[in-house]
């Protein structure tokens, strides 16, 4: 039987997977954002690019898109799920938590800077709508960029960290009232602009007040219905079905599937199963966001950048100028220090990827000139790909402006001398309750942590530490380390561990090394450099796993705690071996090649 399937009708699923399977991939590799690979991928394999060539080469049909209308669908699922996973992270308690930044320079951030945006449009001869929405939507920031350079910086913790969260969360707010007023202006509202904005706000409210009771009544037992049939299967299916049935009740009521996709996620943040469908999504959600970006990505033309370098490089510069000149003043206003401003400024001065939902939302509705939505996206991009730029810029001069400020008092504090005492380093969760327990047993410290913001807090709390680089040997010799009995290390970073053991051994040789360790291999590998002992997180929790489990089973606790203490030294006796033979091996290695050179 002669197959019957059109094999052409496969060529965009083909393109979009292979982006996603192998050309964002490589582009990671290389240390580009998977975010910027996608849009660059759907700028150069689009419409606008070389899918416009598909005429006069016909082979590139099988690796270009030449019609949006094609994979439009699959757009619209992406920016459902990509507004889902943002309800999801949003609840009342946390909004509460962070209102004065949130609702303050956030939200001060997006209405000035859209009516600093709009007025210049409206200068050149835009309409009033035409402005607002153009201002509107270049006032946002990328949060899946930004969020993702700070997490792989460790950084979100950090005042900056916090601080550019609390603005993106503001936006990602304003992203629900800006497309309910595109969609109200593309329906052909009666009345005027701002009498349509009142409405949006309006729905807006209403919709968040809807949330809060269908939320309370219905989906709490829906979930728990679902979870007693102890079936991942129906989970999955029936958190599908609440963000489809969501979107799709949403456009049906006038509004877009994006808010019903937002609506979802709010309403499930607030359950106990919000962590049970977040990891539900898990392995589907980066797909049909990466989707996403790789058809907005379809909306850049790429020709501007050749047509008008000159005028694009302008707007470019004005964009990051403007928004980052106004969020360092904001950020000032509400008592922020000089280098949290500058490095808030910089990372959230570029554009956002809702930039490309609202405006091709108001392009394909005919509220703005194709052209110059087109343009406003091109810039957009750009300012988007120099955000690692921007974020490199932005602590080099907030360190600058550190060490060029006054340094408050309480990091101007330095350990006294001591006998016979414990340095701890790094004074987060873990290293409070060390240093906790030693003041119990009545063993002195010395705690030091290089976080500047969380050690004036701290110590303006009450807490005895000090802030300090412990893999400076300087600083080491400053907190009598000469004199200590053993060094703790409760920090997580990889390499600041690896060089705080090389530096401590090599100081005092025969000094107590106690140190956090990620898993086995970093423990063998810190006992290799020197540590006395190394503690495995994975491994530590195993055994309080099964010290909680025995005991519940009814075993006495005194066994269970005995063997438990057997399970352990016989794992560090083992991690302490196989570093040992490492060492051996490698001088063996090296005296073998010492050999065979003299040989020679």
């Amino acid at each position: 039987m002669i197959s019957t399937i059109n094999l052409a009708a496969y060529s965009d699923a083909l393109v979009v997977l292979g982006t996603a399977g192998i050309l964002v991939p490589i582009l990671s590799r290389l240390g580009f954002s998977p975010v910027l690979g996608y849009l660059a991928a759907g700028a150069l394999l689009g419409p606008l690019g070389l899918g416009s060539l598909i005429q006069s080469f016909p082979l590139l049909y099988w690796f270009t898109i030449g019609d949006y209308s094609d994979v439009a669908g699959i757009a619209e699922l992406g920016i459902v799920f990509l507004l889902f996973l943002i309800g999801l992270e949003l609840s009342l308690p946390r909004l509460l938590t962070m209102r004065r930044l949130v609702f303050g320079v956030g939200g001060l951030q997006i209405l000035v800077t859209t009516a600093l945006l709009a007025g210049a449009a409206a200068y050149s001869g835009k309409t009033l709508p035409e402005a607002i929405i153009l201002g509107a939507s270049l006032s946002l920031s990328s949060t899946a960029i930004v969020l993702e350079l700070l997490s792989k910086q460790e950084r979100m913790k950090t005042t900056a960290g916090r601080a550019s969260f609390s603005v993106l969360l503001a936006q990602d707010l304003a992203v629900i009232p800006i497309l309910i007023f595109i969609g109200l202006l593309a329906a052909g509202p009666k009345g005027t602009v701002l009498g349509s904005l009142a409405n949006a706000f309006v729905q807006a409210v209403i919709a968040l007040a809807v949330i809060v009771l269908f939320g309370h009544f219905l989906l709490r037992p829906l979930f728990r219905l679902v979870a007693s049939t102890r079936s991942s299967d129906l989970f999955i299916a029936t958190a599908l079905f609440v963000i489809l049935a969501a979107g799709v009740i949403a456009n049906q009521a006038g509004l877009s599937m994006a808010l019903g996709g937002f609506v979802a996620g709010l309403l499930l943040a607030e359950t106990e199963y919000r962590k049970a469908v977040e990891a539900t999504i898990e392995p589907v959600k980066g797909l049909l966001v990466g989707i996403f970006f790789f058809t907005v990505g379809m909306a850049i033309d790429v020709r501007a950048l050749l047509r008008e370098p000159l005028l694009l490089a302008s707007a470019v510069a004005g964009l990051i100028g403007v928004k980052s000149l106004l969020i360092i003043g904001l950020a000032r206003l509400f008592r922020l220090s000089w280098p949290v401003a500058v490095e808030m400024g910089l990372l959230l001065g570029a554009g956002g990827e809702f930039a490309f939902v609202s405006l091709v939302m108001a392009a394909g509705s005919n509220l703005i000139d194709r052209s110059t939505a087109s343009f406003a996206l091109t810039v957009t991009a750009v300012t988007m790909a120099l955000i690692p730029v921007l974020s490199h810029l932005a602590r080099r001069f907030a360190s600058r402006l550190r060490a060029a400020g006054a340094t408050p008092s309480e990091l101007m504090m330095r350990p006294t001398g001591r006998q016979r005492h414990a340095i701890v380093v790094g004074y987060g969760r873990v290293g409070k309750v060390v240093c906790a327990l030693l003041k119990e047993h009545g063993i002195p410290y010395i705690a030091a942590d290089s976080d500047a913001s969380t050690v004036t807090r701290d110590r303006r709390d009450g807490h005895d530490v000090y802030y300090g680089d412990a893999a400076d040997p300087k600083f080491l010799e400053i907190c009598g380390l000469a004199d200590a009995a053993g060094v703790i290390i409760t920090i997580h970073t990889h390499h600041l561990i690896d060089d705080i053991v090389e530096h401590v051994r090599a100081m005092r040789p025969e000094v107590l090394i106690v140190s956090r360790a990620r898993d086995a291999d970093h423990a063998r590998h810190l006992y290799r450099l020197g540590a006395t002992d190394a503690v495995p997180e994975a491994i530590e929790a195993s055994l309080q796993l099964s010290e909680a489990a025995l005991v519940g089973l009814g075993l006495p606790t005194g066994p269970v705690i005995a063997s438990i203490h057997e399970k352990r030294d016989e794992i560090r006796h083992g991690l302490q071996q196989a570093a040992r033979a490492a060492g051996l091996e490698g001088i063996r290695s090296v005296r073998a090649k010492t050999r065979t050179i003299f040989r020679k």
